[in-house]
């Protein structure tokens, strides 16, 4: 399940036969997606299948039945550069519906903490990102503190969490790159499992 798809082209470059990918995404957004692979002559593979969610409005669980997704089989679900800009409650909502799945099922996503645990200097930054996505109306919502969230999954169904923060990030990705010291707080990517309940 690719969540929030927009433009990913996965499913255009799976070369596994027998793999289905579902990409979910708001029905505008994946309307001009199905417009512009249309205009430019450019095939819908049959392992793809569209699932219209609002995440804000829609029950995730009731808009992929509708698009023919089996509940009891595992899945694995990405869902990156959405969870900010959703209601504490929508992003909730989701991740709830995707912790009752069968064993084996993973989600991974990314958070970031929330601008008054930032040092000065990277809260200050952040304030100024934040304002530019508002005035171009996407303004960032949601923010989790690690421990809370770390929780919060576990109450969910999520057996096994793994949480990296900028540091974590930055050794595993970036590693090669002559930077600055990386602060402590910032953005996180986590996968959370569901393991042996």
């Amino acid at each position: 399940m690719i969540q929030g798809a927009g433009l990913d082209t996965v499913a255009y470059r799976n070369p596994y036969a027998e793999l289905r990918v579902f990409e979910v995404d708001h029905p505008a957004t994946q309307a001009w997606k199905r417009q512009r692979l249309g205009e430019a002559g450019i095939e819908v593979p049959g392992s793809l299948t569209f699932a219209p969610v609002d995440f804000q409005r829609d029950t995730l669980a009731v808009q992929l039945a509708l698009a023919g997704v089996d509940p009891g089989r595992p899945a694995f679900f990405t869902w990156l550069g959405v969870v900010p800009y959703l209601t504490e409650e929508a992003a909730f909502a989701t991740l709830a519906v995707i912790g009752v799945r069968s064993l084996g099922t993973q989600v991974v996503f990314d958070y970031a903490d929330p601008p008054s645990t930032l040092p000065a200097s990277s809260r200050q930054a952040h304030l100024l990102r934040a304002a530019r996505v508002a005035e171009l109306g996407e303004p960032w919502l949601c923010y989790f503190e690690p421990s809370a969230l770390k929780s919060r999954l576990a109450e969910l169904g999520f057996s096994q969490v793994r949480d990296l923060g900028p540091p974590q990030i930055a050794r595993r990705y970036f590693s090669k790159r002559a930077h600055a010291a990386v602060p402590e707080r910032g953005g996180h990517i986590v996968l959370a499992g569901i393991g042996a309940r």
